[in-house]
């Protein structure tokens, strides 16, 4: 292809991506091509982690002064002592787990993103902390951690919801499979109660985010489709040099409290207690999030 052709290669392009969202499915199906963020993708979870670290916001990951709080709370709540171990599960950057190892814990983290796995491998080196972290980039849903190894996990900032209700019923099963008798799970999920149920479109452009490096056009919309209690956001990225687009589907499942209670204990939980708005621990967006501690 030559520098004279390129501009009309483009231009094709661009015209066929515009096409194609004319012609998009209105209300695509819940959990088309997994509906997943691509987590595993080296350029996304690259830009992802930019999001993770940028403490501007708390979208990706709570910013530090916050996180330090939970921490406290969640090492109460999870009774955790020097030595024991902990799962955590979906752990991103590691930034939980590291500052747990810091705290004298043993932790496994297991991620999609190589780009957060790299990172936390890191972080628990600059820390001193790398003999006390285990990270494996994996989909969670297919660990198999050992039976009865840990004294803890973690299922932190809503992503059981990522998984549809089969999937994250296995998952909760591997993981109680996974702890000790006694051992604790702590999950985080979005309150159905408040959950944005008013169907909204957007767009934007940019040159440097989470949808690309280059200049793009981002168009989005999100549907909440009753019957099945769930959120669905379809993301159309468009990149405006070569024409190419990208769309994603995203599907977040939510939870009626007395459910997520009774999938805790199908999945082999004894007791399962709640503490709405994060108990009154001191986040921005607490009022959005329901907090379980199951314990085997």
């Amino acid at each position: 292809m030559n520098e004279k052709q390129k501009p009309e290669q483009a231009a094709a392009q661009l015209n066929s991506s515009i096409w194609r969202i004319y012609e998009r499915e209105q209300r695509p199906r819940p959990w088309v091509g997994g509906g997943n963020l691509p987590w595993d993708d080296p350029d996304f979870s690259e830009r992802m982690l930019r999001e993770h670290l940028d403490q501007s916001h708390g979208a990706a990951t709570r910013v530090e002064a916050e996180r330090a709080v939970q921490l406290d709370w969640i090492w109460r709540q999870l009774r955790l002592k020097s030595g024991h171990k902990v799962l955590d599960v979906t752990c991103g950057p590691g930034l939980y787990a590291v500052a747990l190892a810091q705290r004298g814990c043993e932790v496994t983290g297991v991620d999609f993103s190589p780009a957060a796995i790299a990172y936390a491998r890191a972080l628990a080196a600059e820390n001193r902390v790398d003999g006390s972290c285990t990270f494996v980039q994996q989909d969670v849903r297919r660990m198999t951690p050992a039976e009865a190894e840990f004294d803890a996990a973690l299922l932190l900032y809503g992503q059981l919801g990522v998984f549809e209700r089969s999937e994250a019923l296995a998952l909760l099963a591997k993981i109680a499979g996974a702890l000790k008798p006694g051992g604790r799970l702590l999950v985080e999920l979005l309150d159905q109660e408040r959950v944005d149920k008013k169907d909204r479109t957007w767009w934007f452009t940019g040159d440097k985010g989470l949808w690309g490096e280059r200049p793009f056009l981002h168009l989005g919309e999100r549907m909440w489709l009753a019957g099945e209690h769930l959120v669905m956001e379809r993301f159309h990225t468009m990149d405006l040099e070569t024409g190419e687009l990208q769309e994603i589907v995203l599907c977040d499942q939510t939870y009626a409290l007395d459910e997520m209670a009774q999938i805790l204990r199908g999945a082999g939980f004894s007791t399962v207690d709640v503490a709405p708005a994060w108990d009154g621990v001191p986040l921005q967006d607490a009022p959005n999030w329901n907090v379980y501690i199951a314990s085997k």
